[in-house]
């Protein structure tokens, strides 16, 4: 077998540029005995730009590339992002009157011997109208005062409260690529014409007007929806999901603050409407608003008119940018020699941030299993076979959201809760959990981005409360349950006096960077919470 020494990417923005800075730092690119990694991207293409917020995964990932935490958030615009707060999705609103619930990032909060909460919180042991996320975690209430995740003398990527951001995810390409070019990747400016293939159907080279033929041990494929490689050329076919996510269409606008000084909400916030939902994302000159929805079930006109209606009198004169999505995933993400990265290997709705886990997933993976060695067929095998599961799996997730949603408000709605746009496994699961909570026994850790406890979070935040009756014999701790409830709640109120108002933070991490940490005086945030673990490969 002939070793693997070369990398081409093909096509930039986050994808593209993000896979070639963690590539070249994971591979040396800069060292003699390195991987080679280049990057042709057009000039005539830019970044879709509109996902503008992440997971709490993405600090591992700076982490890794080497990059500071300052320097990221000025440079990308970022503010801190601890959770998402769902409004409407489970009633439509009455009288005026909305509802919400949380999906932190924290973890719930775990007694002694790691005993798990849900079930007492089921079982009314931390009364029956407290909302789950509240009485498990510091989190909601931090986010409510507009709290920032952790203080200016915190470690990087570190904090007592776990956060990913919100970010400009034009800065966040030209970021990446700046510290991919210092890291050794080669970037080039052109268009690639046409694709060469070998004669075991495997890509031979790339043609391109600039720079003549392009020849790699592996290519990536970083070119969109369009698939240039993975698709047109090597034919693996696109799996559509609309069936069971309804939305593929959005309509987005940048809306600037009042004033410099305006509060910046640090959560991102996401609210039904007839036929969809909008999201509001913080940075610190801007809110990113958008509306998502489904063509089938509204038109492109009144999708504008609902954003429009949702920012107010500050959308007033402001252009609107209309975006069609191709929601689904292939199965096959790694043919031959080419791996498929971003919007070309899938896509499905911004609701939880999937886009860019499923890019950092990718890139990690292909870094720890690189077949530096030749052995390629085994390698792309393995690879599709995790992201088509880690795809499948988000699916089923994202219904979740749509799925035990309780709205009669628009047909969107009332077909979403329809048994027959949901997987059967889906349901296998809900079926389960009638009796119990969730648990780590669920689920598959090799596949499942989501864990049991976010699952925990949107199941009870859209009003789903396990029927314990006839088992309270099996939870015997509610004293002990009681007692850290309580504690849960004591402990956020510290968190409340320890932590700094979210903008007057981001004001100084952007003028003078972090501080070294220092003696505190004054309260101090008595429970550390986890963050919620995804797969062993991105734990952070």
């Amino acid at each position: 077998m002939k070793p693997i020494d070369s990398v081409v990417i093909v096509g930039g923005g986050t994808a593209g540029w993000l896979t070639a800075a963690l590539l070249a730092k994971r591979l040396g690119a800069d060292k003699p005995n390195g991987v080679r990694i280049t990057l042709i991207e057009s000039s005539d293409i830019g970044t879709i730009g509109v996902g503008e917020g992440t997971f709490p995964t993405f600090r591992r990932t700076l982490r890794t590339i080497g990059v500071g935490e300052a320097e990221f958030m000025r440079e990308c615009s970022a503010a801190f992002k601890q959770a998402i707060r769902f409004v409407d999705w489970e009633h439509a609103p009455v009288n005026g009157r909305h509802t919400h619930y949380y999906h932190p990032f924290n973890v719930p909060h775990l007694m002694t011997m790691a005993t798990d909460m849900a079930p007492y919180w089921a079982l009314g042991e931390a009364g029956k109208e407290v909302p789950f996320s509240d009485a498990t975690t510091l989190q909601d209430k931090v986010v409510d005062a507009l709290k920032a995740p952790k203080r200016i003398d915190d470690g990087p990527y570190d904090g007592p409260m776990n956060y990913a951001y919100h970010l400009d995810a034009a800065k966040l390409a030209v970021f990446l690529k700046n510290a991919g070019v210092k890291l050794g990747v080669r970037h080039l400016i052109g268009n690639v014409s046409s694709v060469v293939l070998d004669e075991q159907g495997a890509i031979a080279r790339l043609e391109t007007a600039e720079h003549g033929p392009l020849e790699a041990g592996l290519y990536v494929d970083c070119t969109g929806f369009a698939g240039m490689l993975i698709g047109r050329t090597l034919g693996e076919p696109w799996r559509d999901v609309t069936n069971m996510l309804f939305v593929d269409r959005a309509v987005a606008m940048q809306v600037p603050y009042a004033s410099e000084k305006a509060p910046i909400f640090p959560a991102t916030i996401s609210s039904a409407h007839e036929s969809g939902w909008t999201w509001d994302i913080g940075l610190d000159t801007r809110r990113g608003i958008g509306f998502c929805y489904s063509g089938k079930y509204t038109d492109d006109d009144r999708a504008e008119e609902i954003l429009r209606a949702y920012i107010g009198p500050a959308a007033e004169g402001r252009n609107a940018r209309r975006l069609k999505m191709r929601v689904g995933y292939r199965d096959r993400q790694w043919v031959k020699n080419c791996v498929a990265i971003g919007l070309s290997a899938g896509f499905l709705e911004p609701l939880e941030s999937t886009g860019i886990i499923q890019i950092e997933a990718a890139a990690h993976m292909i870094a720890e299993y690189f077949p530096r060695h030749g052995d390629m067929e085994r390698v792309a095998a393995h690879f599709s076979t995790i992201m088509r599961r880690r795809f499948e799996l988000a699916v089923d997730f994202i219904k979740l959201h749509y799925y035990l949603n309780k709205r009669t408000d628009h047909a969107f709605w009332i077909d979403n809760a329809k048994p027959e746009t949901a997987s059967d496994a889906l349901k296998d699961k809900i079926a389960l959990w009638r009796h119990r909570p969730p648990t780590s026994l669920d689920f598959d850790t090799t596949y499942e981005a989501f864990k049991y406890q976010s699952y925990q979070y949107i199941l009870f935040g859209l009003g789903f409360r396990p029927e314990m009756a006839g088992n309270e014999s099996a939870y015997p701790f509610g004293e002990e349950a009681r007692r850290e409830f309580r504690r849960v709640q004591a402990a956020s109120q510290q968190a409340l006096k320890a932590l700094p108002d979210h903008r007057a933070l981001l004001d100084e991490i952007y003028e003078n960077g972090f501080r070294p940490k220092t003696a505190r005086a004054g309260p101090t945030i008595a429970a550390r919470e986890e963050a919620i673990p995804t797969s062993e490969m991105m734990h952070r």
